[in-house]
């Protein structure tokens, strides 16, 4: 299998927020379930997890960052849609909601995006990529 040629960091994050592979853009590349992860890329047999420090916090301050994003946004739109008579309850559990659901439902979500973050930041070794190669060589010969 050939290697797929290197992107910028755009087409990498755009890969992340649709949950793909920040390497190769295969689809549903990590994610067996919302909170299972799979070992590899089922495309290119990219190691997602690429035993460097903090990669899960990383991940987490993502998932943080595109929590407080959505907060802000909603609270921002509350305010200027209901002012000057700003309901403080329903908008406090509107926003809530945000929070809950934009934090549980991008959490696959912010471990792609931030894959694409880390990847760009640490570049593929050549060993990565010949493991990736192999792994991925021995998945198509198995099917």
């Amino acid at each position: 299998m050939s290697q797929p040629k290197s992107v910028g960091l755009p087409t990498m994050l755009v890969r992340g927020l649709f949950r793909r592979c920040a390497h190769c853009g295969g689809r549903g590349a990590f994610f067996t379930g919302w909170f299972a992860r799979a070992e590899r890329c089922k495309t290119c047999g990219f190691k997602w997890e690429r035993d460097l420090v903090g990669f899960r916090l990383g991940a987490a301050a993502m998932n943080i960052i595109m929590t407080g994003g959505a907060v802000l946004a909603t609270m921002g739109i509350g305010v200027i849609v209901t002012y000057p008579e700003v309901p403080t309850w329903p908008l406090i559990a509107i926003v809530g909601s945000v929070a809950l659901l934009v934090g549980i439902g991008g959490f696959p979500t912010s471990y792609t995006v931030w894959l694409a973050v880390d990847v760009r930041m640490h570049p593929l070794e050549p060993e990565e990529l010949a493991d990736a190669a192999a792994h991925a060589n021995a998945q198509t010969q198995a099917q």
